[in-house]
């Protein structure tokens, strides 16, 4: 068994809270009848109270309490297996994280932006499976191809640029190391995004767009930054900016988006290239071309589905509500 809103078993600390009130209640209800009347006399006022029915109906109203919490946190049992479906194509994301890529020339970073425009397209994949690269000087698969968005979020939030050790912007390796993550059997259904500057350091980048072809990836580029480009900050612990990257003669280096060469990455394979835009309407005119794409059945997996229980706990507070009504306090004449 297992509770869909655990957060609200807290509010079961509240019964004993009130089993306390209760019993000062009742221990109250003595004293305050012998501060009035005789010692003799209070027997007499009070020999229609019956005690045990009041415990009896405090009881009932804890029950009711409990098992309305309970209720309220939905447990669940009883799992069943169920058969999922989802029709879509394999798309990968490749993120630069190089140290260009903390040019502000795009605010709040490229880096930044670029995390952004990832979420933004998670949010629009519907049943597509996604996975994702990152690079610098070598590339490295961050997150396998899964249907699972929650879990890509996760390694997307914790990517900065010093998770590549090795320097440098490598975008066949991105490429080449982007081709391994999917499958290698299939000639179609497979989508490569680049999100970069377009700053090739290592060269070599043709050869890796001929294998991407020939294995069937249509690669889409997006350019984050501006072809005026700005320096490169490096910051403290701080965060606070304390000098700019500099090049081997001492020049301080201003990086700048390279959207020829993108441009002609994403041509060769049948894609398109995009500018970073504040609106990120380029997201949605790529993923609408995405979507025209011939989809394939990705995954066929049973999950186990727990079904919600609340009504048997709930159907337990009536009564005990509806008990603690019809149970007077007073008693009997047979209680006599």
């Amino acid at each position: 068994m297992r509770f869909a809103r655990p957060e609200y078993l807290y509010l079961l600390w509240g019964v004993p809270l009130l089993a306390a009130f209760f019993v000062w209640s009742l221990r109250n209800r003595r004293r305050r009848l012998e501060t009035f009347v005789s010692a003799g006399l209070a027997p007499q006022l009070s020999k229609d109270f019956s005690r045990g029915r009041a415990v009896l109906r405090a009881m009932l109203l804890f029950g009711f309490f409990t098992f309305s919490i309970l209720a309220l946190a939905r447990p669940q049992w009883g799992a069943r297996l169920e058969t999922v479906r989802r029709h879509g194509v394999d798309i990968v994301a490749a993120l630069d994280t190089s140290y260009s890529m903390q040019a502000e020339d795009i605010a709040p970073s490229r880096l930044e932006k670029a995390k952004n425009e990832i979420r933004t397209l998670l949010e629009k994949l519907k049943g597509d499976r996604f996975g994702l690269v990152t690079f610098a000087g070598i590339a490295v698969v961050q997150c396998p191809l899964t249907l699972d968005y929650g879990a890509a979020r996760l390694f997307l939030d914790v990517i900065n640029t010093d998770i590549i050790p090795e320097p440098g912007t490598a975008l066949a390796s991105a490429i080449e190391t982007a081709i391994s993550a999917f499958n290698a059997k299939e000639r179609k259904y497979k989508v490569l995004i680049i999100f970069t500057d377009g700053e090739d350091l290592e060269g070599k980048v043709d050869p890796a767009v001929g294998q991407a072809r020939e294995a069937g990836i249509i690669i889409y580029t997006v350019g984050v930054g501006t072809a005026e480009g700005k320096p490169i900050p490096v910051r403290d612990e701080k965060g606070d900016v304390v000098e700019y990257r500099k090049d081997a003669d001492g020049q301080i280096v201003v990086s700048r988006l390279d959207e020829t060469t993108l441009a002609r990455i994403a041509a060769e394979t049948g894609g398109r290239y995009y500018r970073a835009t504040t609106s990120e309407s380029e997201l949605d005119a790529m993923y609408e071309e995405i979507s025209g794409m011939e989809k394939k059945e990705l995954e066929s997996r049973l999950f186990q589905s727990f079904e919600d229980q609340f009504q048997y706990p709930l159907a337990a507070a009536v009564l005990c509500l509806a008990a603690e009504c019809w149970i007077s306090d007073r008693r009997k004449r047979h209680d006599a």
